[in-house]
C-alpha cells in the first residue's frame, strides 16, 4: 500500500478528470488518489468509476467519495483529510482537477515532508517571484496581493497563503481540530496553513508554476474572496484568545 493520498476535490470536471488521474498514477512515486465528488451533473462521478475498475484490479487505489451537493471546497477537503487518515496514510496531498497543479510537482511536496523537515509542504507561486501562467493581470495582482494582507495581518511567514496543492503529514491534520474549521471557500487554505502554524507545525514553500485551466469551469466568485477578506481579520483577533497546545502535550 503506499503511504500517500492525493485528494481532488471535483465539480463537473468530465473535461479534467481522466486525464488528471492517468498522471497522477503515471508518477515514477506511487501515489493513492481520492475524488471528492458534490454530486457533478455532468458525469465526472461516472467516469471514476469507469476508472476505478481498471486502476483497482490488484490493489484499490483509487478512491472516491459522493456527497449529495455543493457544499464547499473546505468541507470537501476536511471530508478527504478524515477518510485518508481513517485509512492510515502518513502522508495527505490535495491538489486541483483541472492541471493548474502539475502532478509532476507531487513528488518534490511529498519528498519535502517525508525525506526533509516540512510537517506542511506548499506548492507556492509566489517563493520565487510570481510564477503563474495565464492569469490576467488583474488576477494575479489580487491574489498576490491578498497573500501579502494575510501575511501583514497574521505574521504568518508564508509568501502564498492561499494556495491550494501542499502536502501534510498525517500527525498535523491530527493535532488541527478539524471539525472547528470556519472557513469553506478561500480562506479555509489560509486557516489551515494558520493553524498548522500555530500549533507548532513547520512549514515549507516548494516553488511551483502555476497554469491557470484551459478547460472546465472556474470556480472562483467574489463571496470566495470577501470571506477570505472579513474571515483573516476574524481569524486572527481570535487566535489571541486560544491555546495551542500540540497533539501529546497536556495544558
Amino acid at each position: 500500500m503506499s503511504n500517500a493520498i492525493v485528494i481532488i476535490p471535483t465539480y463537473k470536471e468530465r473535461d479534467n478528470i481522466r486525464a488528471i488521474i492517468d498522471a497522477v498514477f503515471a508518477l515514477p512515486k506511487e501515489f493513492h488518489i481520492l475524488i471528492v465528488d458534490d454530486n457533478s451533473p455532468d458525469g465526472t462521478p461516472e467516469i471514476v468509476e469507469q476508472m476505478q475498475a481498471y486502476y483497482n484490479q490488484t490493489e484499490h487505489k483509487l478512491h472516491m467519495v459522493k456527497r449529495p451537493g455543493k457544499l464547499g471546497l473546505g468541507t470537501a477537503y476536511i471530508t478527504g483529510f478524515k477518510y485518508a487518515m481513517d485509512k492510515g496514510y502518513e502522508f495527505i496531498l490535495e491538489m486541483d482537477a483541472d492541471f493548474s497543479h502539475d502532478p509532476k510537482d507531487l513528488i518534490n511536496l511529498y519528498l519535502a515532508c517525508s525525506e526533509g523537515k516540512s510537517d506542511v509542504a506548499i506548492g507556492s507561486r509566489y517563493a520565487t517571484g510570481v510564477n503563474v501562467v495565464n492569469w490576467p493581470i488583474g488576477r494575479v495582482l489580487l491574489s498576490y496581493f491578498a497573500s501579502s494582507y494575510v501575511r501583514l495581518i497574521t505574521s504568518i511567514p508564508i509568501r502564498d497563503t492561499t494556495a491550494g496543492f501542499l502536502c501534510y503529514r498525517k500527525k498535523v491534520l491530527e493535532t488541527i481540530p478539524l471539525d472547528q474549521v470556519k472557513f469553506v471557500g478561500y480562506a479555509f487554505q489560509i486557516e489551515m496553513k494558520f493553524l498548522a502554524w500555530k500549533y507548532g507545525f513547520v512549514l515549507e514553500e516548494v516553488p511551483i508554476i502555476f497554469t491557470d485551466r484551459t478547460r472546465g469551469e472556474s470556480k472562483m466568485s467574489a463571496g470566495i474572496f470577501k470571506e477570505a477578506f472579513f474571515g483573516v481579520l476574524q481569524m486572527t483577533v481570535q487566535s489571541w484568545f486560544k491555546k495551542y497546545i500540540p497533539l501529546g502535550q497536556s495544558s
